[in-house]
Formats: C-alpha cells, sequence, structure tokens
C-alpha cells in the first residue's frame, strides 16, 4: 500500500521491459517520477533495474485503472517494444563487437607480397 491507500494487486507485480529500457520516458508515461533518478550519473545503471523491477507497482499506485487487466493491456505496449529495443541492442552490440574484430585483426595481420 502506498500513500494513496492503493494496494498493489500481486498479478501486477514483476519486471517491466518498457520500465526498464525506456525509464524516464516510461515514468513521465504513467506518472511516476522516480524514474528520473536515472538522470544521476553512476546511479544510473543500478536504476534502471530497479525502475525495471519496482515500475509495474509505481504505475498501479499512480494510475487510474479500472482492473488489472486494463493495466496489463497498457503495460503489455511497454513491454513489446522495450523487449524490442533491448533485442535491437544486444545485436548492435554484437554487430559492433564483430566488426572491432575484424579490424584489430586486419590491422595486425602480416601482409606479404
Amino acid at each position: 500500500m502506498n500513500e494513496n491507500g492503493k494496494v498493489v494487486p500481486q498479478e501486477v507485480k514483476g519486471w517491466n521491459w518498457g520500465a526498464f529500457m525506456f525509464n524516464w520516458i516510461w515514468g513521465i508515461a504513467n506518472k511516476t517520477y522516480l524514474p528520473l533518478l536515472i538522470f544521476i550519473p553512476v546511479l544510473n545503471i543500478v536504476w534502471a533495474f530497479i525502475v525495471g523491477f519496482k515500475g509495474n507497482e509505481w504505475a498501479w499506485q499512480k494510475g487510474n485503472y479500472k482492473d488489472v487487466e486494463t493495466f496489463k493491456a497498457v503495460q503489455k505496449t511497454w513491454n513489446i517494444a522495450g523487449i524490442v529495443k533491448f533485442i535491437a541492442y544486444i545485436i548492435f552490440i554484437i554487430i559492433y563487437f564483430i566488426i572491432f574484430i575484424a579490424i584489430f585483426a586486419g590491422s595486425t595481420s602480416s601482409y606479404t607480397y
């Protein structure tokens, strides 16, 4: 229960990919402003995980959802977008390292003509 007296249903609790990947944007859209702490250097690394873990609870407490199903439908869109962004980042990192290794390997090999 929070200061508004809203009890967070057990079905609402859990990881939120949208809150994790879009932290401050997600926070503003869901009227919960704790994700704005992501702008504090060094803390932001840990805070992104806290927002992903606690985001659903914060959004439930600040929102005016008529039921859990409505809440889940709204957050499902955020979750899908967050997962897509996460996968895109992973693919980008893999491609980056492949290119880096290829350039490094090419620059260190000896050429004989």
